[in-house]
């Protein structure tokens, strides 16, 4: 399975919950599939997703999922030894594994060959570290959704994109309907 057939199986379990999604082709695939007031897509900061997701979820009770990429958590590593340190009991972090950094080419990654996000989130001090196969990652995500516990899922699937048209939406607007959904559910 490559990215966006994780995301068809997700999409079911995610559709009404806060998610702030990764730089580039996952915003986009997911703005495809699923466009919701309640999805913040990055238009740009790459590495920042999961840093973003973290913060909300800390600053409001509402269930939170980061989707961020191994690329981005790569440029971003001091974004697990955060997570570990401020625990937040409604954030999950999906990190979609492809091996590559997807958006500009599929370049490898190191987690593609000999890096282990999954073991360098546990070294950093991440408690509930699931690593999983791509088919795998929707029963993963039901669970930590049922769950009270920040999860850190680690999701294997192939490198691999699909044709996808660019959000129209500008920062801003991304923004503002993304706040307004975050007001309405804690009203």
């Amino acid at each position: 399975m490559i990215r966006s057939e994780v995301f068809k199986t997700l999409i079911p379990l995610i559709s009404d919950q806060l998610v702030v999604c990764n730089i580039g082709l996952p915003s986009q695939e997911l703005h495809m599939m699923d466009d919701q007031p309640s999805n913040f897509y990055m238009l740009g900061t790459m590495g920042l997703a999961s840093s973003i997701g973290l913060g909300l979820a800390l600053a409001q009770k509402q269930k939170v999922i980061a989707i961020d990429g191994d690329g981005s958590v790569l440029t971003n590593l001091g974004t697990l030894p955060t997570i570990a340190n401020n625990p937040a009991s409604n954030f999950i972090l999906l990190i979609i594994d492809n091996g590559s950094y997807g958006s500009t080419g599929d370049q490898p990654t190191y987690a593609g060959r000999k890096t282990s996000l999954a073991r360098v989130a546990e070294a950093c001090g991440c408690d509930n570290v699931i690593e999983c196969k791509a088919e795998d990652t929707a029963k993963v995500m039901e669970a930590a959704l049922k769950g009270d516990q920040m999860t850190i899922i680690v999701c294997k699937c192939k490198s691999g994109n699909v044709p996808v048209p660019v959000i129209e939406m500008d920062a801003p607007v991304i923004k503002h309907r993304f706040m307004q959904e975050v007001k309405r559910r804690n009203a």
